[in-house]
């Protein structure tokens, strides 16, 4: 969760188990970025972002991943996020001051667990541009999600078992 937010060296700083952990976030996300999948869909934002366009496409398959595990039942998805919340919130003196200031919002406006709603993928789109740089708008990128809803879901049912196995194998080196 923070390594977005732990810039350069600074990663270093950190305890081993939470360094791997950057690591290992880091290590999905270039493998995300490189994906044909997620570099051939991502187009569909380029235009408008340019090279913000697979960070739409991350939050894209937030939100599919989101429903998918909705759609496990039992409260599955709602208990995974509380979960999550509360073991974040054992780390909180180690969090970068970036995301300290942003936790206790994205706790009390359940971020996570909003990912599964249109609503949800609207505000992280926001979010989004509100901390990037040379991008000031983001209804172009959701109204791309909106119109574009089938293809991002194809796209992320083709994208995901790779991923999936991409993570295991890692998670497992690391471990």
């Amino acid at each position: 969760m923070i390594s977005d937010f732990v810039k350069g060296k600074k990663k270093f700083g950190y305890p081993p188990r939470i360094l791997a952990g950057i690591d290992f976030h880091r290590a999905i996300d270039t493998f995300t970025d490189a994906h044909a999948v997620t570099k051939e869909t991502g187009k569909l934002f380029k235009p408008a972002y340019g090279a913000y366009n697979l960070a739409f496409m991350d939050i894209v398959y937030d939100h599919f991943l989101a429903m998918e595990l909705t759609a496990r039942g039992k409260g599955f998805f709602e208990k995974l996020v509380a979960a999550t919340y509360e073991k974040l919130g054992r780390y909180e003196s180690v969090f970068p001051p970036v995301f300290k200031n942003m936790f206790p919002y994205m706790k009390q406006q359940n971020w996570l667990y909003n990912y599964r709603f249109s609503s949800g993928i609207q505000k992280s789109f926001a979010g989004l541009v509100h901390r990037a740089s040379y991008i000031s708008e983001s209804d172009t990128a959701f109204m791309i999600f909106k119109e574009n809803y089938d293809a991002f879901k194809e796209a992320y049912d083709n994208f995901f078992p790779d991923i999936l196995e991409f993570s295991l194998k890692k998670f497992a080196d690391i471990h």
